[in-house]
């Protein structure tokens, strides 16, 4: 299967809103309007439009990734990062490499912007495998209650985190 990744293009907004929906249709921990988060996150300031990716093949769109911005706060100290939500594939397409692609791409153009840290709330099995270890390892909190294990950051370079603390401030986008 020939994938290829590219960035989300205004034309793709409504196929990626049903794929992101359908994605999640069956999923437990999903709230089941994703689909509409991401309509917020590209209206918002903290949309970053290199960091929206969409996978296809065969000229269809059957994945898609958001990475938007985030601030941590502590004082008067403000260190900004970057939110993973959401990642989908369309379901007759996952556990074929996809969702990690769409990651890891997202990944090494997040870097060349020169973001150094990606937080995010997920599956504590799935994201591990692309460097994410639990948020509570640094000094750094969440504005909601999560266990422990889904609350992840990934540095995307080494000691990117070392000196930061306080609370992440998500766009306000993430809670109408």
């Amino acid at each position: 299967m020939d994938v290829l990744i590219r960035q989300e293009l205004a034309d793709d907004y409504t196929a990626v809103y049903k794929l992101v929906k359908r994605a999640f249709e069956q999923e437990p921990m999903g709230g089941g309007n994703e689909q509409d988060l991401v309509e917020r996150l590209r209206r918002s300031s903290s949309f970053i439009p290199e960091l929206s990716l969409v996978a296809t093949v065969n000229n269809e769109i059957v994945g898609h990734i958001l990475l938007t911005r985030l601030k941590i706060v502590a004082g008067d100290q403000t260190d900004i990062s970057l939110a993973l939500a959401p990642v989908s594939v369309m379901p007759e397409y996952q556990k074929n490499g996809i969702g990690g692609m769409l990651i890891k791409a997202a990944h090494a153009k997040a870097q060349e912007l020169g973001f150094k840290s990606i937080i995010l709330v997920g599956h504590e099995t799935y994201y591990p495998r692309f460097g994410y270890v639990q948020l509570d390892n640094f000094e750094i909190s969440l504005p909601f209650e999560v266990p422990p294990q889904n609350a992840m950051v990934l540095e995307l370079e080494t000691g990117a985190l070392k000196n930061t603390k306080g609370e992440v401030i998500y766009d306000s986008a993430f809670f109408q």
